[in-house]
């Protein structure tokens, strides 16, 4: 039996023993290996997914407004902080959410997050997880880099330079790996814009050149241009939904929209790599406003929703940042976007709580999976907080 047809066979039989909850709650349970992810990731303190989280907020607007975007922004910002500051890591998923709470500090004005950041930067000395970091462990260096633009003290790079200096000479991911060092999809949003920013930050083309050859591995792993989305990894080239589609994770393409909305503020317009970079966004943004959900919102498995009936706020949220970016930087065009834009914001907001507790964030894992409508984890929310503020600039006007 080939791998594909066993996948296939295998997914089927997971959607088909769900039904009986499915009638009752309206979704798909957690299998006991999806919930043994969830239950670790409780236990790691990136979220949780109680049975029950209270009433759902009633005090926002869906108004593309700068009043109204910054009030959905403080309120899911202040409950995100509130919860994870006692547990600051250098691990991936905090990383995205201090990119969303560096963010949040710039288009609210307030200093509170940003200057939580700082504590954080300090409390590890501004330096990265691990040596010879893969993309993960050097995601963290996003927003080292960004308080660097803000202090201009050399010191806040001296460690991260040099792990980066280390990996320049490396063909793969590290000694005795074979694997390219961008492997896997997410790699797109945690890795280049790294780079990007050094090469900002020192003026040192060796730090861009890498990552266009990196990127362009990658791209040549993993994009199909058939769909024009990328595979999780390679081990998913083959693999297939119950439905027969291709496997194309929410979360997987969202982290490729982040990324590209991270590192082309750093490629020069006159650089002849800039238009590799614009097509993907262009053709990725085409492609995921066909797969937008009447709802506005975008499902774990992108080309088949009946399977994961609930929203994904993680990815969608990424698909609005990446969209938005592309509006306010005249990328794409603004008479097709922005209705899909302000479609997909408007359901995000319906998953917010009365707290601020942002809902329907997939836990952590590789593939699309099932979790409660309750579920919220600090990546997910570190996305919102990116499409929150490039929705505000949108709102003033675009490009500041």
């Amino acid at each position: 039996m080939t791998t594909t047809r066993r996948f296939t066979m295998l997914a089927a039989s997971v959607a088909l023993a769900l039904p009986a909850f499915a009638q009752t709650a309206g979704y798909p349970q957690p299998t006991p290996a999806m919930q043994a992810i969830i239950d670790k990731d409780i236990s790691r303190h990136f979220g949780d997914a109680p049975a029950a989280a209270g009433p759902l907020a009633t005090d926002l607007s869906p108004e593309l407004t700068p009043a109204a975007i910054d009030k959905a922004l403080r309120k899911v910002a202040d409950w995100q902080l509130a919860r994870s500051q006692p547990y600051f890591s250098r691990i991936w998923t905090e990383s995205v959410m201090y990119t969303g709470f560096m963010a949040a500090s710039e288009a609210t004005g307030d200093t509170r997050y940003r200057d939580a950041m700082l504590a954080m930067a300090r409390h590890f000395d501004f330096q990265v997880r691990d040596r010879l970091p893969n993309a993960d462990d050097l995601s963290i260096a996003q927003t080292y880099l960004d308080l660097y633009f803000q202090e201009k003290n050399p010191g806040m790079l001296r460690l991260t330079k040099a792990e980066m200096d280390d990996l320049l000479p490396l063909a793969t991911l590290k000694p005795n790996d074979p694997r390219i060092p961008w492997w896997w999809c997410d790699a797109l949003f945690m890795a280049p814009p790294v780079w990007a920013k050094m090469f900002k930050a020192t003026g040192e083309r060796k730090y861009l050149d890498y990552m266009h050859l990196n990127w362009k591995r990658t791209y040549d792993l993993l994009y199909d241009k058939d769909e024009h989305l990328y595979a999780r990894d390679a081990s998913y080239k083959d693999k297939r939904e119950a439905n027969g589609r291709k496997i194309f994770w929410s979360r997987g393409e969202g982290w490729v929209m982040g990324g590209l909305a991270r590192v082309l503020d750093y490629v020069p317009a006159d650089d002849p790599q800039r238009g590799f970079y614009v097509q993907q966004l262009r053709e990725m943004s085409e492609k995921l406003a066909l797969l937008q959900g009447a709802d506005g919102l975008w499902h774990a498995g992108l080309l088949d929703p009946k399977t994961y009936p609930l929203p994904e706020i993680s990815g969608s949220a990424l698909f609005v940042y990446g969209m938005a970016y592309g509006v306010n930087h005249g990328l794409l065009d603004g008479a097709t976007y922005r209705p899909v834009i302000a479609k997909a914001w408007a359901g995000i907001l319906k998953n917010v709580y009365a707290d601020g507790r942002l809902g329907n964030i997939q836990q952590t894992g590789a593939e699309p999976a099932f979790y409660r409508p309750s579920s919220s984890y600090d990546y997910g929310v570190g996305g919102f907080m990116l499409a929150a503020a490039e929705l505000k600039r949108m709102a003033q006007g675009g490009v500041r």
